[in-house]
């Protein structure tokens, strides 16, 4: 690795190319200087890559690690039916990482925020025992619209974009030692943040609440049905599960980054939005004291509890 100076200086120049009206100052002094159009509120999220717990050096490409770190975060921003602003990168590094495995992690990194015009306005870099790196995304939204997790109400349909299981597919399918189709590489490697089609429901007021697939499906409606106190009661049969993973993987395998939203039951919505599959899986219904969290009905019509498997840290996954 280069001294951090020079290598804090080599990233300077790599993300210079990338700008945003709303960011006033980026790198070069002890904070960054950002200023929201007026009438928008600030959106702020924050995620954590670590070695060994997000990804592993001897399946991902170090652009893949770059590339997924922003887009853990620009997946957030979606989820509220944000626009990203600037990024800010903390990074720890072991002395002995090769540089051009750092310089592959900021490339694919900084490719992905040019494609979403979102600078790289500073961060921070520390000696590690293992790559850490922690990225923050600062977002804006119109005052008042942001989309949030608590206004789902009975009778609501839910929605999800895209097809579900196929990154954890292809993360089974590394355990076993396989070789990865292109496609599911691809979906695993370098998942599209879905700011898009955030901004698209978000502007024409679709969502009554929205959340990002990161979690895994369960885990993430669970998180709407708990702030919006109600029951979802999931369709098996309507899911839609990516070529080559199955309906177990799309309930709990997380890491998909598309979005499920909930809206009412007369909203009328496209099959595709910007050639996007968008998909009702099942309905909103109100709890009671002997039906919480999510329930799943089968091909039979059955409707049981559905346990929830998806990730969750400190917890045996």
């Amino acid at each position: 690795m280069l001294p951090e100076r020079k290598f804090i200086e080599r990233i300077r120049r790599m993300s210079a190319g990338i700008g945003n009206p709303a960011l006033l100052r980026g790198i070069g002094d002890d904070c960054a200087i950002a200023r929201p159009a007026a009438g928008q509120e600030l959106l702020v999220t924050t995620d954590l890559s670590i070695e060994g717990v997000h990804f592993r050096r001897e399946w991902h490409p170090p652009r893949s690690v770059g590339h997924r770190c922003l887009a853990r975060g620009l997946s957030d921003i979606a989820a509220m039916g944000g626009q990203p602003v600037a990024c800010f990168l903390s990074l720890g590094i072991p002395g002995s990482l090769p540089q051009p495995w750092a310089e592959g992690f900021m490339r694919g990194l900084l490719a992905l925020a040019g494609q979403f015009k979102v600078p790289l306005a500073g961060g921070d870099t520390s000696s590690s025992d293992k790559i850490i790196a922690d990225i923050v995304v600062l977002g804006q939204a119109p005052s008042g619209s942001a989309v949030l997790r608590n206004g789902a109400r009975p009778g609501d349909i839910i929605f999800v974009t895209g097809e579900l299981g196929g990154s954890a597919a292809a993360l089974k399918g590394l355990y076993a030692g396989k070789k990865l189709p292109a496609a599911a590489r691809h979906r695993h490697f370098f998942p599209v943040p879905r700011l898009d089609i955030g901004r698209w429901l978000r502007q024409r007021k679709i969502p009554s609440a929205m959340i990002d697939l990161s979690d895994g499906l369960s885990v993430d409606l669970a998180h709407i049905c708990r702030e919006s106190n109600v029951v979802a009661v999931i369709d098996a049969t309507a899911v839609p599960v990516a070529r080559g993973a199955s309906l177990e993987l799309a309930m709990h395998g997380g890491e998909d980054y598309e979005l499920l939203f909930t809206a009412a039951k007369k909203t009328k919505l496209p099959t595709r939005i910007m050639g996007i599959s968008i998909t009702p899986i099942g309905e909103i219904q109100a709890a009671s004291s002997r039906r919480r969290g999510i329930q799943i009905r089968d091909e039979t019509g059955r409707i049981w509890p559905l346990q929830l498997a998806g990730w969750e840290h400190f917890r045996k996954n």
